[in-house]
């Protein structure tokens, strides 16, 4: 059984978000065996797949190291990079059925185009240990998927230190966002290569920051998209020494995600 390293939203090696796929199956394996290969991974997200009737059309699940999610955007995007790329798919795309719906990845000119579901969150209050969990004042707070604080500028976005049991801590369910689970952002600073700077904190998914994160620009390109009065954005995910790059277009009750990946690592599981 072999398995790919992808760096997803990346346009270099060791850029965006590793996740690990593995190669297509005819049946799922248990779900307790996933959950550990997925511990052992330690990467973001493992993707397992799993083949169906039509040969263009998987089924696709993520787990972090704790925990099954109900969605991924780069380690969808790996899997495009996979079934297209490694194994050589004829044709432009692939479509994978999920617990969010089916996803399309499609081949661009320069890299590769996911069609997820929108999520536009709703302003909220601030919660009252917020600003300690960040370690920064939010200007808005809003909450969808996720929730978002914006903060002033690109700068407090670059330096924010958050307290991550503060954040694993926190119980969002009464906002129906997932729990421990929190981005800061602002718009970008004048000039810039990009529109928006963000960042991502899951340490109640198992994940302390994540590099890069496709699910997160659902929420986000609706609410800046409105924000600004734009219907395409570019986004940069500024995780320290890392970082990804997506651009995402508004397209109705849709939002495409466009980025690169890149192939670090193939293997042999011997289990």
């Amino acid at each position: 059984m072999r398995q790919w390293m992808i760096d997803a939203f990346a346009d270099g090696p060791f850029k965006g978000n590793p996740a690990c796929v593995v190669e297509p199956l005819d049946i799922w394996p248990d779900d307790g065996w996933m959950q550990a290969l997925a511990s052992e991974n330690n990467q973001a997200e493992t993707a397992f797949l799993r083949r169906t009737a039509d040969d263009r059309v998987f089924d696709l699940r993520w787990f972090t190291p704790a925990t099954e999610v109900k969605l991924c955007g780069h380690a969808t995007l790996a899997s495009g990079h996979v079934i297209l790329g490694e194994l050589g798919l004829d044709g432009s795309d692939v479509d994978f059925d999920t617990q969010s719906g089916r996803l399309t990845v499609r081949r661009t000119g320069h890299g590769y185009e996911m069609d997820f579901p929108s999520g536009p969150p709703h302003r909220i209050d601030e919660p009252g240990n917020l600003a300690f969990a960040i370690g920064a004042a939010p200007v808005e707070v809003w909450s969808g998927q996720y929730v978002v604080a914006i903060l002033k500028d690109e700068a407090a976005v670059h330096r924010a230190m958050p307290d991550l049991p503060a954040i694993k801590e926190m119980t969002f369910f009464a906002l129906r966002a997932g729990a421990g689970m929190l981005a800061i952002t602002a718009p970008a600073n004048p000039g810039s290569p990009y529109d928006v700077v963000s960042r991502f904190f899951a340490p109640g998914a198992g994940i302390p920051e994540d590099p890069a994160t496709g699910s997160l620009h659902c929420t986000l390109m609706p609410l800046f998209g409105e924000k600004l009065g734009r219907q395409s954005l570019r986004f940069h995910q500024a995780f320290p020494g890392r970082g990804g790059d997506l651009e995402c277009e508004l397209r109705g009750e849709r939002v495409l995600l466009r980025g690169s990946a890149v192939t670090i690592v193939e293997g042999r599981l011997r289990v």
